[in-house]
């Protein structure tokens, strides 16, 4: 059976846990046939916790509720991260045991496909992106900046191989509250966005680019590591 790409839904903006809600429920209530989806949401400011998250992470000023930001337990994998208004957030309702054309997916695969599309769309923007061992995530491959943490994974897959949670990418954003945090468990990562690093690019430009990027490189029979880059909308 052919199996169609994956749908691009945009939310607009939306609070974190009634979307949080609806990933799961749309992951318990598809079917082998259900459509996989992605869906684009910018949202006002929230900290998030992984399953295994250590709370030791949020900060003083996290803790004491400076700028009234709220503190959300999730079940995605991964510590604490920061949404905002500003930032692109993509999630992917994916089945990862549907054959596609580079056949079934396993989660490290899924990842890296992931990070891949993520390095892509920096490279046309003219930014460079890498991974860092053992840190799931995209971050800034040189330059005075190099090491900063630009992008940020946490996903959930289930036992049936399919997915919820996803992406973000920073776009142009008030970072301070990255500060009230040790980012993804690492006391003193700097975290960064696009506009710091010069790109004045809107945001509805980067989520559409990030969510075809996404698309192409998890429908593409090619290795993560051989993709080329995307380009941007004009």
């Amino acid at each position: 059976m052919s199996i169609a790409p994956a749908l691009i839904r945009h939310l607009g903006p939306a609070e974190y846990e009634p979307t949080f809600a609806a990933m799961r429920a749309f992951t318990d209530a598809r079917t082998p046939d259900t459509p996989d989806e992605l869906w684009i949401v910018e949202h006002p400011s929230v900290f998030t916790l992984g399953l295994g998250a250590d709370r030791g992470h949020l900060l003083a000023a996290a803790m004491s509720n400076e700028g009234n930001i709220p503190v959300v337990q999730t079940d995605r994998g991964g510590e604490v991260t920061y949404h905002g208004p500003g930032q692109v957030v993509i999630y992917l309702m994916m089945d990862l045991r549907r054959n596609k054309p580079g056949g079934k997916l396993y989660a490290r695969q899924f990842v890296n496909k992931i990070e891949q599309a993520i390095i892509n769309v920096l490279q046309a923007y003219n930014l460079g992106g890498e991974r860092i061992d053992g840190a799931p995530g995209i971050y800034i491959a040189g330059g005075p900046k190099k090491g900063a943490k630009i992008a940020a994974l946490g996903l959930k897959v289930r036992g049936n191989g399919c997915t919820y949670h996803g992406v973000s990418l920073n776009v142009a954003m008030d970072l301070a509250p990255f500060t009230w945090i040790n980012p993804c468990g690492y006391s003193g990562l700097e975290t960064i966005d696009m506009r710091s690093m010069g790109v004045a690019a809107p945001l509805a430009d980067v989520q559409l680019a990030l969510a075809n990027e996404l698309v192409r490189v998890l429908e593409s029979a090619v290795p993560a590591e051989e993709t080329v880059s995307t380009t941007v909308p004009t």
